[in-house]
């Protein structure tokens, strides 16, 4: 029996039936009943503006697919670059074309020297790295006139590969900018998360990468490389639609990315552990959540109900860190906080369990990055999601410039009152 849905409108007795699809129906059903009927919907939730085949998420049960792979198997058996070509082409690769992308990649990772030694030089000194990397990737597009060729072959692919190479650099730029340090160029010889580590953190010649901290680094960026249509995914489809070039797509991705309230609740959960303070405090601060004072900061998720996949995946991980940097403190802590609140009905029947920015905190810090980068971390391997998006936008014809209705609730029309008789 085929699902639908009948809508009717009580003000003039016409209905409308609809087929539902995957539990989806189409907003033509509206304007079929009547042409200015809208529906509001505050921040989307329960609004699909897309059809999309790169990533599926069912929050209930906690589960999380890139084009239909389960993350847990690609955290396990995959690498980061791996990752990206499945998100940006639909199928892992074989062996010659990883080999390939890889290649191409690795040999990608130069920026102009204008960018390094004017571009950088402009910011103050104390500029907060996220700044510097939305700014820098903007101007980087900059350097590509063609880039607004996106319709031409092969130019988007080119565009696409040089962002996805760039990202660690300029990254890695901002940091050492911020730290007054000397600039460190790409290495080829290295695996894309060993070399964005060694253009971090290299302070001189005998400086080595242990491979466990490149393998960690490596899942996180697996972990975040994509979840489906989210406020900066949104942002650059949006963007997008407009048929801008990725670059400036981009930039305003990762500017929806640098609210607090997206791409820094890792920060947040980081400095929730340092209020708390002591495993001692974790009853009493739990207490206090309850009574209304304070936020349990890293549970809950706008589309998790269940435990967030990638959380679990990050706590396994947190400990082969630990093992090479020395524990983070902290830990102790979070996984107190875990466990009170998971055996506490109040945070269960509300459905607030851990999501990935609990532990990826701990582990940003256990690898030598300050609170200020933790976005910029982010932003780096959400860039392949993010131009997933883009291509799958830009070939998807139900696709116009994005437009959305309002419901105004203004004054209605009234006339101009000469200054010297307003009240």
């Amino acid at each position: 029996m085929a699902e639908t849905i009948t809508i009717i409108d009580d003000r003039t007795g016409k209905k409308v039936t609809v087929p539902i699809r995957d539990g989806v129906f189409a907003s033509t059903a509206l304007r079929e009943l009547d042409p200015d009927l809208r529906m509001y919907d505050p921040a989307f939730l329960s609004t699909a503006a897309c059809a999309s085949s790169v990533t599926y998420i069912d929050g209930e049960k906690g589960i999380l697919r890139y084009r239909g792979y389960p993350i847990e198997q690609l955290a396990e058996k995959s690498t980061y670059l791996e990752v990206a070509y499945l998100l940006l082409n639909g199928e892992l690769p074989n062996a010659e074309q990883l080999k390939k992308w890889t290649y191409d990649v690795t040999h990608h990772t130069m920026i102009h020297e204008n960018m390094r030694k004017r571009f950088v030089d402009g910011f103050h000194y104390d500029a907060h790295p996220m700044g510097m990397f939305i700014s820098a990737i903007a101007a980087l597009g900059t350097f590509y006139p063609e880039s607004k060729e996106i319709f031409t072959p092969g130019a988007l692919d080119k565009q696409v590969l040089r962002l996805i190479a760039k990202v660690p650099t300029i990254a890695a730029m901002c940091y050492r900018f911020s730290m007054g340090l000397q600039f460190v160029s790409p290495n080829n010889s290295m695996s894309y998360s060993e070399n964005f580590l060694n253009m971090m953190f290299r302070l001189g010649d005998d400086h080595t990468v242990d491979p466990r901290l490149t393998k960690a680094m490596d899942l996180l960026f697996i972990l975040h490389a994509d979840h489906e249509q989210n406020c900066g995914t949104t942002a650059m489809r949006v963007v997008a639609s407009s048929h801008a070039d990725p670059f400036s797509a981009m930039s305003a991705a990762s500017s929806a990315l640098y609210g607090p309230l997206h791409g820094g609740a890792n920060e947040a959960a980081i400095n929730m552990l340092h209020e708390i303070g002591s495993i001692d405090n974790v009853e009493s601060f739990i207490k206090s959540v309850k009574a209304g004072n304070g936020r349990l900061q890293g549970f809950g998720h706008r589309v998790y109900k269940n435990y967030d996949p990638r959380a679990a995946i990050i706590k396994k991980a947190a400990h082969d860190v630990f093992d090479v940097t020395g524990k983070n403190p902290m830990l102790d802590i979070a996984l107190k906080l875990e466990e009170v609140a998971l055996s506490d009905d109040y945070f269960i029947s509300r459905k607030l369990y851990p999501n990935v920015d609990f532990y990826s905190g701990l582990i940003y810090q256990a690898l030598g990055f300050p609170i200020d980068m933790f976005t910029v971390l982010f932003a780096i391997p959400r860039t392949v999601g993010w131009l997933s998006h883009y291509n799958e936008l830009l070939k998807d014809d139900a696709q116009k410039i994005s437009r959305p209705r309002q419901w105004y609730t203004g004054v209605d029309q009234r006339d101009y009152v000469a200054i010297n008789k307003r009240q």
